[in-house]
């Protein structure tokens, strides 16, 4: 129930609606704002922006593992990303069951590490494609051997790699690999209760099918937050992709071989003449000594030259360049 207005109240109300300091219109429709309650256990630290900015950078990742992983595993390779979310670190930690594969890596210049996540079975289908067999995973699963975690840290650490460069928009950062860990409990790399970001990916290898997740926490992205917004990362992908886009041309241009050939003169002779010719024989051509020579680059007449030699090689001056309009 309301509180209940005195006299006076209700008089200095009315004065105050017949006067026009009040409208009642304007008071029926100011409703209270609803309170969100919030977990303070449990701080909201990534929103949807920044997960669906990941899920953008990981898209990109997805493309590159499906084109560098099948280097190793002589294999088609399918990767897509299926979704993203905030959860604590001790949820995640939970989540996991032994043998697991746990890549900790240093995600240089930002501090602390991020974690990547491999489902065993994907890690038994690669070591078992690597020694040469179809690709199939165990049917009961045991503890990693010495020799089949040296041949996954190998894959791992060029998955790793690859990280660079989706990350290149946002910041220039060198991840890398520092152990592999098959226990849970020895990969407590931050508190149980921070908060982190978990981009999960679906690796296909074959007909093997399981997930990779990394593990971003909030304290080592917290530098970069401001970044991981869509309208940030598509425009400093649009100015890299210009700048690359053109220093690759350049640099494909710059590295094509294409023939230049400079034409002396021509000459009519007959058949039995041109099947006499010894070296020493003079062919007289249409051309004088001091006279300028076409020079074709490819099939177009581009330059005019006078001839000559550069060392013991002859050699061409070129004297004007002809325009397309000439």
């Amino acid at each position: 129930m309301g509180d209940v207005l005195s006299q006076n109240e209700i008089d200095n109300l009315l004065n105050a609606l017949t006067s026009g300091e009040l409208d009642a219109d304007e008071i029926k429709n100011n409703k209270e704002k609803p309170v969100k309650n919030y977990d303070f256990a449990r701080p909201s630290k990534f929103s949807k922006e920044h997960l669906r900015t990941m899920e953008i950078i990981f898209e990109h990742y997805g493309r590159l593992l499906s084109t560098n992983l099948p280097i190793f595993l002589r294999k088609n390779i399918q990767v897509e990303v299926m979704n993203s979310e905030a959860v604590t670190y001790m949820e995640f930690s939970n989540s996991l069951s032994n043998p697991v594969l746990l890549g900790v890596v240093d995600f240089s210049p930002l501090e602390g590490n991020i974690i990547v996540e491999m489902a065993s079975n994907l890690g038994f289908a690669m070591v078992d494609r690597m020694l040469g067999g179809e690709g199939e995973p165990l049917d009961k699963i045991r503890d990693f051997s010495e020799i089949e975690l040296l041949l996954i840290e190998r894959v791992m650490t060029s998955c790793v790699d690859l990280l660079r460069e989706p990350w290149e928009n946002v910041l220039d950062v060198h991840p890398r690999l520092e152990r592999i860990e098959t226990n849970s409990q020895f990969a407590q790399i931050i508190s149980p209760s921070e908060m982190i970001a978990i981009v999960t990916v679906n690796i296909k290898i074959g007909d093997v099918e399981g997930l990779m997740n990394v593990c971003l926490p909030f304290i080592t992205l917290e530098p970069v937050m401001d970044k991981l917004n869509t309208k940030f990362w598509y425009s400093s992908q649009k100015e890299k992709a210009g700048e690359n886009y053109s220093e690759t041309v350049e640099g494909l241009i710059s590295h094509a071989k294409i023939p230049v050939t400079a034409v002396l003169g021509n000459s009519t002779i007959t058949v039995a003449d041109f099947s006499q010719l010894q070296v020493g024989d003079i062919v007289r051509l249409d051309t004088k000594v001091d006279q300028e020579l076409d020079v074709f680059v490819g099939d177009i007449k581009k330059f005019q030259a006078l001839p000559g030699a550069s060392g013991k090689d002859y050699a061409v001056r070129v004297t004007q360049i002809i325009r397309e309009e000439q």
